[in-house]
């Protein structure tokens, strides 16, 4: 199979564990790009936070995209334009409040570039610290977001965390999109908004085959866009669900998986 995109998550897949792009896989991803290779990046993370990345790889370039917030939103790297954007409205979030409340669960939106939340918490910190975004603690949550936003984040120990993501994916039967991306972030997003869902339109838009694309991940939040596409990768450190659906297992985030990929799949 003649390979025509690759679509890597960011965050212990492409990144390692200093959050930077290893000189090994930017070299490939390069090589990749060079040979008409499209290099998509998709992220839970808001564009804010991808874009020095893409930036580095020269997305712009190449005439390539980022999916950010897992998916609800597709940027074009060369124009800067947002291509597709898929929000939760005000009503919404309220709700997914409310509902954070009655499951004991932290959460946070974004407000104006802002992380916004009504509490601190030490997973609050570690969004703060990967998108380098300012924070902003509230008095009244539902009060501050009065505009629809792109997603929300509940955060608690994974643990926890795993057993309100079974009760509200059988209490709302599907009315959201829910995905755990770090085990402590369980991400709520508009239905039918993931980061497979928004490859497959993307692809579409190129002209580009299901079956002509990699995907490579490492945990819940990336398994919809392995499903989908003709060469699912997990890296070594993935979750183990995540490993079990993927037909290659790359080498670890910092052990250049990008680099392992590229080299077996394309040079």
């Amino acid at each position: 199979m003649k390979y025509k995109m690759i679509v890597t998550d960011m965050d212990d897949t492409l990144l390692n564990s200093e959050g930077r792009i290893s000189r090994e896989n930017k070299n490939a991803i390069m090589k990749a790009q060079e040979m008409g290779i499209k290099f998509v990046l998709a992220s839970g993370r808001p564009t804010f936070a991808m874009k020095e990345f893409a930036k580095e790889l020269e997305l712009d370039r190449y005439g390539s995209y980022m999916l950010s917030y897992n998916g609800a939103i597709i940027t074009e790297c060369a124009t800067d334009k947002i291509w597709l954007e898929e929000k939760l409205t005000v009503e919404d979030a309220h709700k997914i409040y409310d509902l954070s409340k009655e499951h004991d669960v932290h959460l946070l939106t974004y407000v104006d570039e802002e992380i916004t939340a009504e509490t601190t918490n030490k997973y609050i910190d570690v969004e703060v610290d990967l998108t380098g975004m300012p924070y902003r603690k509230v008095e009244c949550f539902k009060s501050t977001v009065t505009e629809p936003v792109v997603k929300c984040i509940m955060l608690e120990k994974p643990e926890y965390l795993k057993e309100v993501e079974k009760k509200l994916n059988e209490l709302l039967k599907g009315e959201y999109s829910l995905a755990i991306s770090k085990p402590f972030f369980l991400e709520v997003m508009k239905k039918g908004i993931d980061k497979g869902a928004s490859l497959l339109k993307l692809a579409h838009k190129l002209g580009i085959k299901p079956e002509e694309i990699i995907s490579v991940g490492d945990s819940y939040n990336d398994m919809t866009m392995l499903e989908l596409v003709g060469m699912p990768v997990a890296v070594e450190n993935a979750k183990v669900e995540v490993k079990n659906m993927a037909k290659f297992i790359s080498t670890s985030h910092n052990n250049h998986a990008l680099k392992t990929v590229i080299e077996k799949f394309i040079i």
